[in-house]
């Protein structure tokens, strides 16, 4: 007779195999299945059969969260990043070792019953009644998987996840009535595939293929006996049976599951035998997720396309929606960073400048006419540690970047050099240039308030023995302050507002750059290397600004592609200023302050930049297909670069062309070998005869021999040997740059015509 429990009534054992029959013909019978034998009764009292009819039909299976992988232009792998470590596979690519360890393992019967097993909820109430608590469960594949559907859609919500964990009796009806239709509509065999791709194995992996690849270095369909035992004995607990922290665990359970697989006639008693006598053997591939671990110093780069896929909104309406996709992953995004340049910037970097140093650099490479970042890297690296950082040094704060930029000094120049010349200015100009003066007393905006310098501010140049008067050639290559200071009091604050607004050049936080004197001459705000490169890019290509972009092509786990950002270019200035501009820049890396980073075999052009108390020094310089800027300098602003070693290497005072003009010079060296060495197009900028040439050189940089070009050819006054134009006085021009760059009919052409023939 059975045993009556205090206060009469049935056993607990007795009481769920009753409920057990209510439950079947109710629909509701996996009220009972996990859960103490004497709660389940009165839980199903609270309206099971009702709950079960309102849950909605249809299982809503988000898709499985994956690695997204980011490749170069050339299609080689940058980095791994993922919210879990996943690569979904079809069942033929996972080893069929592997499908009978887990089914012996997880659910001996999953292909003799539907979506509930009524013989092991039976066995696993007895136990649980035995027990007084939860000893055994009885859930089937089918169940789990759908558990498993829960928690994929709960991601990396804490509170999401335990609703989807929790044992409720309102969780296991749920959990049913799902089962079923999955047990309806996929099949046993869509069922395991399933399974096998979603569930969590441990050590970060979700998912077989990431399993197997995480333990063994190897696909799943590689997996033999024992290592299929080993991975489907993890899934009850992957940290009790963690084989890389307790082989001595992970090899019993992987043991029992070899025993069920023998029992169940999968494999022979001997070949589980012999599977049992070999130990663990691992070849553990550590996790490799994040812009943390990509190669050649590109982590930031990284940073950058997953900054761009967050914020740009032809990746989603909304924020969420755009950092859902993202978190969902199983993206390949194949990127513009090019593994030529990205690595001879890297090589640059550590060449030059330490991760250990008071101060950094960081290195960006652009592509004149595309918009397309070749290269970005800087000398602290990616990560926590010292000397590290995830400050993106290369790009504006709401990118990832700086608060402000860094202030960029004379390499701003062009900038007012270039709103001159397009508005009329000969690139012949010369100003008296004393060695000391005071601001305009007026400088005249884009209002009708012009500056007024109210409190006397003034400036000097470098040296004592730079005073004028200079033509706009001399006074560029020796980055002269007074010049500019008086050609910005004469031509007006707006045109470089224009100028720079169409090279989209702003400040460091997104702001527009001030109204001031000393911010549209001598470069006092914060402006970040991407910007300036990108700026300069529009000098190379003949004026054409495009809009940088990291991203090539998007393409979805189901190969679908994605739309990605497009670059957009616009003609900030005329071809003819541009050219000016270029063969002013020349003269800089040529014979001026620039001249330590002149690159001898292909045109090139750049600007110096040294600010005050040299906290900052650049230098930002391009040939026709390949524009670069460098800044060196402490990331906070408090270090005043004079009596400092940097790289190694001693140095009494930091100037633009000394310490960041090599740096540039080694990147494009590597970045360009073996690349086209397309010309500028030049225009005859004679000098005007002076008595007295001012000696000295503002940024220290060595003087070479006047007019000679690192290009490969003579370059005099007059245009003599320029080409084509003919003889002496004409032309000016040498043959058009790069390819795909047209030159409007008349602009080069016959003896005597020089471009912008205004110009004396």
């Amino acid at each position: 007779m059975a045993k009556k429990r205090s206060g009469g009534g049935l056993t607990g054992t007795q009481q769920a195999a009753k409920f057990v029959g209510v439950s079947v013909l109710s629909g509701a019978v996996l009220a009972g299945i996990a859960l103490p034998a004497f709660g389940a009764l009165g839980l199903a009292a609270k309206g099971t059969v009702e709950g079960f009819d309102e849950i909605p039909a249809n299982l809503k299976t988000p898709p499985l969260s994956q690695r997204t992988t980011i490749l170069d232009n050339k299609g080689g792998q940058i980095a791994t990043v993922y919210s879990r470590d996943r690569t979904v596979v079809p069942l033929a690519d996972i080893s069929p070792y592997m499908q009978k360890a887990i089914v012996a393992i997880e659910d001996a019967r999953f292909y003799e019953h539907g979506a509930v097993d009524l013989k092991g909820v039976l066995r696993a109430l007895n136990k649980n009644a035995t027990s007084g608590g939860v000893a055994q469960g009885a859930s089937t594949l089918t169940q789990q998987y759908v558990k498993n559907v829960f928690v994929e859609e709960a991601g990396d919500d804490p509170d999401k996840v335990a609703e989807a964990t929790q044992q409720t009796l309102g969780r296991k009806v749920k959990e049913l009535k799902y089962a079923i239709q999955v047990e309806e509509e996929l099949g046993k065999k869509k069922i395991l595939e399933n399974y096998l791709n979603i569930t969590f194995f441990g050590q970060q992996a979700y998912g077989v293929e990431a399993a197997a690849k995480r333990y063994f270095s190897k696909p799943a369909k590689d997996l033999k006996l024992e290592e299929a035992a080993m991975l489907a004995g993890i899934v009850q607990s992957p940290s009790r049976y963690d084989p890389v922290n307790d082989a001595t665990e992970a090899k019993k359970r992987r043991n029992v599951v070899l025993q069920r697989m023998a029992d169940k006639k999968d494999v022979s008693q001997a070949e589980a035998d012999r599977a049992k006598a070999a130990p663990i053997r691992l070849k553990v591939a550590k996790p490799k997720n994040g812009c943390i671990t990509a190669i050649s110093g590109a982590g930031f780069f990284c940073d950058y396309v997953r900054e761009v896929f967050l914020s740009d909104p032809v990746f989603g309406k909304t924020k969420e929606d755009r950092a859902k996709l993202w978190n969902q992953g199983g993206l390949t995004v194949r990127t513009t960073l090019d593994p030529q340049a990205q690595q001879s910037a890297q090589a640059s970097i550590k060449e030059h400048v330490y991760q250990s140093d008071k101060v950094a650099t960081a290195v960006t490479l652009v592509q004149p006419g595309t918009g397309k970042i070749m290269a970005m890297g800087q000398s602290r690296p990616y990560g926590f540690g010292n000397h590290e950082t995830q400050i993106n040094f290369s790009v504006n704060r709401q990118m990832g970047g700086s608060n402000f930029g860094f202030p960029v000094g004379s390499t701003f120049k062009p900038f007012l050099a270039a709103a001159a010349i397009e508005g009329g200015k000969p690139p012949t100009q010369e100003y008296p240039s004393p060695y000391e003066m005071d601001y305009p007393e007026t400088v005249q905006t884009c209002g009708a308030k012009p500056w007024v310098n109210t409190n006397h501010e003034s400036l000097e140049n470098e040296n004592e023995s730079e005073h004028g008067p200079y033509s706009l050639r001399k006074a560029m290559e020796k980055s002269v302050n007074t010049y500019f200071v008086q050609m910005l009091g004469e031509i007006g604050m707006c045109p470089v507002s224009q100028m720079t607004e169409k090279l989209h050049v702003v400040q460091g936080n997104g702001a527009k750059l001030p109204m001031v004197p000393s911010a549209l001459t001598l470069g006092s705000t914060g402006i970040s290397p991407l910007n300036m490169a990108s700026a300069y890019a529009a000098f190379a290509s003949r004026g054409t600004y495009c809009t940088p972009v990291a991203i090539e092509s998007i393409r979805k786990a189901d190969g679908k592609a994605l739309r990605v950002p497009k670059s957009s270019c616009s003609q900030a200035m005329s071809q003819n200023t541009a050219d000016a501009i270029n063969t002013l820049l020349r003269g800089v890396t040529d014979s001026g302050t620039g001249a330590q980073a002149g690159l001898s075999d292909r045109d090139n052009a750049g600007k110096t930049g040294t600010t005050d108390a040299r906290k900052n020094a650049w230098f930002v310089g391009y040939t026709p297909n390949m524009s670069g800027a460098v800044w060196v300098g402490s990331p906070l602003q408090n270090v005043e670069m004079e009596n400092i070693t940097i790289g190694g290497v001693y140095k009494e005072k930091v100037y633009g062309g000394e310490v960041p003009g090599p740096i540039w010079k080694d990147a494009m060296t590597g970045a360009l070998s073996g690349l086209p060495a397309p010309e500028f197009v030049r225009v005859d900028i004679p000098d005007p005869q002076q008595s007295k040439e001012p000696p000295a050189d503002p940024d220290n940089a060595k003087p070479q021999t006047p007019g000679k070009n690192k290009g490969g050819k003579k370059h005099r006054p007059g245009g003599g040997d320029n080409k084509p134009g003919g003889g002496a006085g004409g032309g000016g021009i040498t043959a058009p740059p790069n390819p795909g760059i047209s030159i409007p009919p008349g602009v080069i052409g016959g003896a005597g015509q020089t471009i912008g023939g205004n110009w004396p």
